[in-house]
């Protein structure tokens, strides 16, 4: 994919994303109620059954963003000290910018492989815009320059090789004192607590605890009357104006909202919505701690 094209479209994405946050929030449904839109079985799941969100390992991330061949990293660390002499003071010890600009999105960076492009362009430079020649360095050392170039690139875009470290750092036995004065109320140690430290990884459970994974058992529904009839529904959408339900037959029902309409909202995550801002961190960390010992 030509880096235009992935950057255009990854613009889109963060648009896309940025407006159904905002639209959620406008409506009047927290941000986290977001996932009550997302189909049966969205979201995270457990370890063995849960489809990628997004492209894993570096080569899929490379693809994704259109980022050419990986960085030879022998070259790019022979490149590290000419490009440190020849470059740095202009363009940052790791090319995010100084005096000069970031070459970490730079077109000709980016539609680099090995050197290919870059080493011509650096023996001339572009005097004219105040970047010399590098004539007298060999091909191989702007090739070098290149590949360093390039590793600060997969730097940058390095979600494909991020790795979670153990989360798993907390004091089980005060996370079990958090359980039972907090969550108990709702939750049993020998039902749905039960071997959850087998069911989910460290990472997938820390997040899935504090707020669980929107499934259909678990979606906001409504109860709305009015003086002629009741309907009920799971929430598709609701403003100021009219909220939206989808029925027990599939169907969506609107019901446009005024002084007699009362609209009850049913929300079986409602408990672990208002702790999100609560929790504390030690809490967070001492309870995931627990939750892994319940193999």
């Amino acid at each position: 994919m030509p880096a235009a094209m992935a950057t255009a479209m990854r613009s889109r994405v963060i648009v896309a994303v940025r407006a159904l946050l905002a639209g959620a929030v406008v409506a009047g449904i927290p941000a986290a109620y977001v996932r009550a839109q997302a189909p049966e079985g969205a979201g995270s799941g457990p370890a063995t059954n849960a489809p990628p969100a997004f492209p894993r390992g570096p080569q899929a991330v490379r693809e994704f963003l259109g980022l050419g061949p990986p960085p030879d990293p022998a070259a790019a660390k022979r490149g590290a000290p000419i490009y440190s002499a020849n470059c740095a003071f202009c363009h940052g010890p790791l090319a995010r910018g100084a005096e000069g600009p970031s070459l970490i999105y730079s077109e000709l960076v980016l539609k680099d492989a090995h050197g290919a492009v870059m080493a011509e362009f650096l023996k001339s430079g572009r005097p004219e815009k105040g970047m010399p020649g590098f004539s007298t360095l060999s091909d191989e050392q702007r090739k070098d320059i290149a590949e360093f170039l390039h590793q600060q690139v997969e730097d940058v875009a390095n979600r494909g090789t991020y790795e979670i470290k153990n989360i798993v750092l907390g004091n089980p036995n005060k996370g079990a004192r958090y359980v039972a004065a907090h969550c108990l109320g709702c939750h049993s140690i020998t039902g749905d607590l039960k071997g959850l430290g087998a069911k989910w990884r460290p990472a997938d459970l820390q997040r899935n605890w504090i707020m669980p994974p929107r499934t259909g058992a678990r979606a906001i529904t409504a109860t709305v009357r009015d003086s002629h009839r009741t309907q009920e529904g799971r929430v598709q959408q609701i403003d100021d104006f009219r909220i939206a339900l989808e029925d027990k037959s599939g169907q969506t029902v609107i019901v446009e909202r005024s002084a007699d309409v009362v609209v009850e909202l049913h929300d079986p995550l409602a408990p672990h919505v208002a702790m999100i801002g609560n929790v504390a961190d030690p809490d967070m960390i001492n309870v995931t701690a627990y939750l892994e010992t319940l193999k």
